[in-house]
């Protein structure tokens, strides 16, 4: 196998052996309901110890994916299924919930532990946080290029994984709330409804469906990545057939194995295996735009010939892939021996028959090793062999197979066991590391924050409301005349908003911009991204926690507070049960008002609908029933674009619905509107005003998001 670990999804017992059978090196499963594929068939804890034994024999990883976010009530359990799975033999957890992550370090100190993509680590200095929390791999956000990977990969303190194949999300990983808003189906809790696969209309015309990509195909590039230090491709698909793992792994183990790209016939394989009219490199190679766009399409007898073939293949035999040396010794009047050991250092050794003098044909050294060879229907392949065979002795071939093949079963004995891991009894308690003492006072009413897009939606009005807080995006901080009066105000705090993406690429001009900022007297930074934790503490402001960081419990909370947050804001995906079950170890704020993110795209929506970059001006996006998107641009120093809720989030008459929670703060998100809207919406929550929009939405708040 190449020394590039080719990592393959299994959603089911039967998809193990579809890849392992394959050539994967490793193999990442579900086990609980606290996996991104919770729609997978999955695993019962007997069924993953038995896939655990499974690969350990044959030298396969077996990492289990938790990559969810977890509510309060959720984390012992989750816990549990990690811990099951570390006595089950698990090589890694992989996690996207900072949580689960900070309680899993307490109770299995000894599991290596891999940040989900769903953390959206897109930066050196997230790589760089995620080995401060005890990380040991960091999978990479899929929308990098191959420039910011390298990049990465040149100074990373842990290991690297890259997505190679598969689905393509329209949206960040961790920030698309489409499915859960709109659906009730939460994309970050494993159930997403895939919204963005549907047709839109946008008036340009220039495809119905402006919100679908192409599979992703990196085939072509595992030598390169492997070149720039990456330990890890990890193939998508534990909701697809075995066969569809099988042909996608084996084709991408052959080209790390034989180190060129994949043939004109493996391209057409995977194809047949699932097309959403090609595939895309868009984003490793920088060529973002409407030809990463696709539907589904299939050839329905060419797919059914290719997985017939597939299932053929990894049914019937197995793949050769744990070297053995043998070592044996053949003497007159006593038993022949063989010794063989693997390569994990394990030594066993079979007895066979005593030789008999040769009277017709002696068994030499290539007779005995010829039969030493024949490890058909194992795991074994003979890597080397050493004997010593006295002359004028016969021993036969059966004599010999019957040694082989004591060894061998002998082998698979050793390899069988999973190794101790430390499993702590789990106490929530001592998990959360939150004691009365510590814990923040309630507040006795919760201040009002505001966030504003554009410096526009700044006025006389707005600064009249004080609100606690005032957060400004990055790029609107050129804009001193409206801020001044707003940063004169001893009771306002003004705080520089960061883009929830930035990459490496970007953190120059962000730095000089907040170094403006920090002249101009602003202090707080507010940070949606783990990648912009570190640097902004190193620069001296104080941090304060976006949505984006997808804080979704007491325990992920915590872990904000660990990270040195003055406040952080919970996750718009809690309801109001959620959050008066969670203990608030910091000053805690809920989004109470606008229009809510739905996803955040790297490829330019606007561009693709339109045929034509239009970012100034925001795009309509309607569904079929009618319902209208907006799609903004992120700010002004971007082509990024947000998709916004068709109906605004209004809660102004439910206030009372919020208190006894324990909220240090209630936010009012600006997005579409305009400096008059902005100011009466604030003077409605703070009950001097009566505005109410037309269609509105109460969120998430008294949903029950599955």
């Amino acid at each position: 196998m190449g020394k590039i670990e080719i990592l393959a999804p299994a959603g089911s017992p039967e998809g193990v052996t579809a890849v392992v059978q394959n050539g994967a090196d490793a193999v990442y499963m579900g086990l609980s309901a606290f996996n991104a594929r919770r729609g997978a068939k999955n695993f019962t804890p007997d069924e993953f110890a038995r896939a655990c034994e499974y690969c350990r024999v044959r030298g396969v990883k077996a990492y289990l994916a938790l990559n969810t976010l977890v509510s309060d009530r959720e984390l012992p359990e989750a816990v549990a299924a990690a811990s099951d799975a570390a006595r089950a033999g698990a090589d890694a957890v992989i996690v996207a919930d900072l949580g689960l992550l900070r309680a899993l370090r307490r109770a299995l100190p000894g599991m290596p532990l891999h940040c989900s993509t769903q953390m959206g680590l897109h930066s050196s200095e997230g790589v760089r946080l995620a080995y401060a929390m005890g990380a040991r791999r960091a999978v990479l956000a899929r929308e990098l290029a191959r420039g910011d990977i390298a990049g990465i990969a040149s100074g990373a303190p842990l290991e690297l994984e890259v997505f190679v194949h598969g689905a393509h999300c329209v949206s960040h990983s961790g920030q698309c709330y489409f499915s859960a808003v709109i659906g009730g189906r939460s994309g970050n809790r494993g159930l997403c409804a895939q919204p963005c696969r549907l047709p839109y209309g946008s008036g340009g015309r220039k495809t119905e469906y402006p919100l679908s990509l192409k599979d992703n195909c990196l085939a072509a590039y595992v030598g390169e990545l492997e070149r720039m230090g990456i330990k890890s491709l990890k193939i998508e698909g534990r909701m697809k057939r075995p066969e569809y793992a099988a042909v996608v792994t084996g084709i991408y183990a052959r080209a790390a194995r034989e180190g060129k790209p994949p043939s004109e016939d493996d391209m057409a394989a995977l194809r047949a295996a699932f097309s959403r009219q090609g595939f895309t490199d868009g984003y490793y190679t920088g060529a973002r735009g409407a030809d990463m766009l696709g539907v589904r399409e299939y050839d329905a007898a060419a797919e059914k010939r290719i997985f017939a073939a597939a299932r053929r293949n990894y049914t019937h035999g197995e793949l050769q892939r744990v070297p053995v040396r043998f070592a044996a010794v053949v003497r007159a009047g006593k038993p022949a021996r063989l010794v063989a050991v693997d390569d994990r250092r394990n030594a066993v050794a079979a007895e066979g028959d005593v030789p008999e003098p040769a009277f017709h044909r002696q068994t030499d050294a290539a007779a005995f090793s010829t039969q030493l060879h024949k490890t058909g229907g194992t795991p074994f392949y003979c890597a080397e062999v050493k004997l010593r065979v006295e002359p004028g002795l016969a021993l036969s071939a059966a004599s010999i197979n019957a040694l082989r093949r004591e060894a061998l079963e002998k082998l698979l004995e050793k390899r069988r066991p999973a190794p101790a891991v430390p499993v702590r009894e789990y106490d929530a308690a001592a998990a959360l590391a939150i004691t009365p003492p510590e814990a923040r006072p309630a507040p006795a009413a919760p201040v009002f924050t505001v966030s504003v897009t554009k410096a526009e939606q700044l006025s006389k009005e707005l600064l009249e409301l004080r609100p606690r807080v005032l957060y400004v995006p990055l790029p609107e901080l050129r804009h001193l005349p409206k801020l001044k009066p707003f940063l004169d105000d001893p009771d306002i705090t003004v705080a520089a908003a960061l883009p929830r993406v930035m990459f490496d690429s970007e953190r120059d001009r962000a730095e000089r911009i907040l170094a403006a900022a920090r002249n101009a007297g602003i202090a707080d930074a507010l940070c949606g991204n783990l990648g912009q934790i570190l640097p902004m503490r190193e620069a001296g402001f104080n941090i304060r926690g976006d949505f984006g960081l997808n804080l979704f419990s007491s325990y992920s909370l915590a872990a904000a507070r660990e990270l040195g947050f003055a406040s952080a804001a919970a996750s718009f995906e809690m309801n109001l049960a959620q959050l008066r079950d969670a203990v608030l170890p910091l000053d805690t704020e809920a989004i109470v008002y606008g229009r809510l993110p739905l996803m955040l795209t790297e490829n330019c929506v606007i561009r693709a609908s339109l045929g034509v970059c239009s970012c100034a001006a925001p795009l309509q996006l309607s569904d079929r029933t009618g319902a209208s998107f907006p799609v903004i641009r992120e700010n002004a120093g971007s082509c990024r674009n947000v998709v916004l809720n068709s109906r605004k989030l209004f809660l102004a008459d439910r206030l009372s619905d919020f208190s006894g929670i324990g909220l240090w703060g209630l936010r009012l998100a600006f997005t579409t509107e305009n400096a008059v809207e902005c100011a009466q919406v604030a003077r409605r929550y703070m009950g001097l005003g009566e505005y109410a929009p037309g269609a509105f939405t109460r969120g998430l708040y008294y949903s029950r998001v599955t």
